[in-house]
């Protein structure tokens, strides 16, 4: 029996819809058909996308009956209301990273969605990644033994400011702590669930900054310490990840190679799509079987098309949707309470977080 399509609206066209998004929607073309872009000015989707519907006001979308599923890519102040305007209408909902920019909308969303019938889910697609597969299947076979110290970094050379670039304006959820925080936390929760302390140090690094550029954050787990660090003046930057555990340690450097590739305008498909070349391959140092081993540890695939694969399925089948509301509500609230935590110079006990499974 064939299956149906869903119907795809997505919500602004600027990279996060272009990179992140778009491509998947329509390669997957047997699943998804995209119906309609806002575009609020300009012709450019038009251009890109000539059967496309291009909508100017987002109310187009939500009275657009043959809409199945609104992807949101707008910028973060929008997404609270796009997304509980989208569920009330009786859309699926994909949000973009950061869910919310406060734990109040967060929660509100949490509970719209539970009783809307529909589908919310934030896309963390930093869990289809090379790294983060080839970090999970480490943890989950223990090739470490007990973790007791996971750090993460997500560094770039970015000395000027980006023209007209909100992510750097004093607007609600801007700065790196919204947008690379929310993709790193998520990691660390996923992997080690809910920490008991939060400790930051944010800072603006750039003497043009206006918002955060800088930030470090400790999750204490009481025998694990996940230390989490972006920042935006480092030219050179060192391993992406290091691992330490009771048994050995894994030492990863360099990029997931799908970003630059979408930006570049490849189109993802093909066998060697998501696949680093040998030379990225993690350093795995350890004792496995009684015997000591330093060698490098083959990279999986990493396939953003994957979250839109389980999406159908969620929708389509009513398989658990993995990227769950309840993941994003945490993550804000851990980047209030590091917020909190650098205001207050102390380390701050971690409260009000949702128990979910991830």
């Amino acid at each position: 029996m064939t299956q149906p399509k869903i119907r795809v609206a997505v919500v602004g066209y600027g990279i996060s819809a272009k990179v992140f998004h778009l491509p998947f929607i329509t390669t997957l073309s047997g699943q998804y058909e995209l119906v309609s872009i806002l575009q609020r000015r300009g012709g450019e989707a038009q251009e890109k996308f000539p059967g496309v519907k291009i909508a100017r006001e987002f109310g187009e979308l939500t009275a657009d009956p043959t809409i199945d599923l609104i992807v949101i890519t707008t910028p973060n102040d929008t997404h609270f209301p796009y997304a509980k305007s989208a569920l009330e209408s009786g859309k699926h909902v994909v949000l973009e990273k950061p869910f919310t920019n406060t734990t109040e909308e967060a929660r509100q969303l949490v509970n719209i969605a539970a009783g809307s019938g529909k589908l919310l889910s934030v896309y963390q697609n930093r869990r289809y990644v090379s790294d983060f597969r080839t970090i999970k299947e480490i943890l989950d076979r223990k090739l470490l033994g007990n973790v007791h110290e996971f750090e993460a970094h997500y560094d770039r050379f970015r000395a000027e400011a980006r023209p007209n670039a909100w992510r750097e304006a004093v607007l609600p959820g801007s700065g790196i702590l919204y947008d690379i925080g929310a993709h790193i936390i998520d990691q660390a929760l996923y992997f080690f669930g809910m920490p008991v302390s939060v400790t930051a140090d944010i800072r603006m690094q750039r003497p043009h900054a206006k918002v955060d550029d800088y930030f470090v954050i400790w999750l204490n787990y009481a025998y694990t310490k996940v230390i989490l660090h972006a920042g935006m003046l480092v030219r050179e930057p060192g391993p992406r990840y290091m691992i330490q555990g009771s048994l050995g340690s894994f030492i990863k450097y360099g990029e997931d190679p799908q970003e630059a590739r979408l930006r570049a305008g490849a189109p993802p498909v093909g066998d060697d799509w998501g696949k680093e070349p040998d030379d990225m391959y993690g350093l795995i140092h350890t004792e496995l079987n009684g015997k000591i081993i330093r060698e490098k540890y083959p990279s999986h695939k990493g396939s953003y098309a994957d979250y839109y694969n389980a999406l159908y399925e969620s929708i389509v089948n009513g398989i658990p949707i993995s990227e769950k509301p309840e993941h994003g509500y945490n993550i804000i609230r851990i980047i209030e309470l590091a917020i909190q935590s650098n205001l207050e110079k102390r380390t701050v006990a971690c409260t009000n977080l949702m128990d979910v499974d991830y």
